[in-house]
């Protein structure tokens, strides 16, 4: 299935990500079956921790390579990652300040992925867990940078609060167009940040939609709107994600379960039944 398109800042963008994070030797097998049954966006990181670039980039040479898709069909999305959420194999000099840290990372990551722009560059996480810090914001200033310079289009920030985001926004020359988050049913589905965002022109992305949900997955409420739609309580998750205006990531490694997630594009809740799924775990 070919998936829905949107449009950010002249930037064409699919309705739904695949994530590649913790795939490791699987990772290019992965990201080549996911483009096969349609998937267009790839989220990765500059991570070697929790990701492999490098397999990730493989896969989009080979997709390209038989004539599936060009690059241009493709959304590439990735991250800068401080040194506190890598391990030893790093992609950039640990001794150099931190804008240059930004600069080996993104130079490193056009590399792996084989292309000399990226459609989304991802802060990978504030250093701290209240505020800004003096790094967050060298990060930051870097990849303005690189976006003034065209090789990012748009930027993006990821596990991110309500509070650091309104700080970031009121202080950054270049605001993100994108909020990467976990996505937790008992945090209200991160309501407080999706509601910033969608007030100052930022998209969304949820991720472990279903891995962070599963005992609100398993409420009957769900199980009885999945049943009257003739699909399965996973697809009625990433609709309600879709809905409530998010840019759903998945995972999944099996193809079926791929096919079953670009399925949802071809159908909407009730305004009732995503309020009814907006207040499941707290009712």
């Amino acid at each position: 299935m070919r998936q829905p398109i949107v449009e950010i800042s002249g930037v064409r963008v699919p309705r739904f990500l695949y994530g590649t994070a913790w795939k490791e030797s699987e990772t290019r097998r992965l990201v080549e079956l996911a483009v096969q049954q349609g998937f267009r966006g790839i989220d990765t990181a500059n991570q070697r921790k929790h990701y492999d670039e490098a397999a990730v980039g493989q896969a989009v040479s080979a997709v390209i390579a038989t004539g599936l898709v060009a690059r241009e069909d493709l959304f590439l999305q990735t991250k800068f990652t401080f040194r506190g959420g890598q391990d030893h194999r790093l992609p950039y000099d640990p001794a150099a300040p931190v804008p240059i840290q930004v600069e080996q990372s993104f130079a490193s990551s056009l590399k792996h992925l084989g292309t000399e722009f990226l459609d989304s560059y991802v802060l990978h996480g504030p250093t701290q867990r209240v505020g800004l810090g003096a790094a967050d914001w060298a990060a930051w200033r870097a990849m303005e940078a690189i976006h003034d310079s065209g090789r990012a289009r748009l930027l993006g920030v990821s596990n991110v609060s309500l509070e650091q985001l309104q700080t970031l926004c009121q202080e950054a020359r270049v605001r993100p167009s994108f909020v990467q988050n976990r996505c937790y049913a008992v945090r209200g589905w991160d309501r407080r940040v999706r509601e910033f965002c969608d007030s100052n022109e930022m998209v969304y992305q949820g991720f472990s939609l279903l891995t962070a949900n599963r005992d609100v997955m398993a409420r009957p409420e769900l199980a009885a709107i999945a049943e009257r739609y003739g699909r399965s309580v996973s697809q009625i998750v990433f609709r309600f994600a879709i809905d409530v205006g998010m840019l759903p990531l998945t995972g999944t490694t099996d193809a079926k379960h791929m096919r079953a997630a670009l399925d949802v594009c071809d159908f909407c809740l009730t305004p009732e039944e995503v309020q009814r799924i907006e207040r499941l775990a707290s009712a």
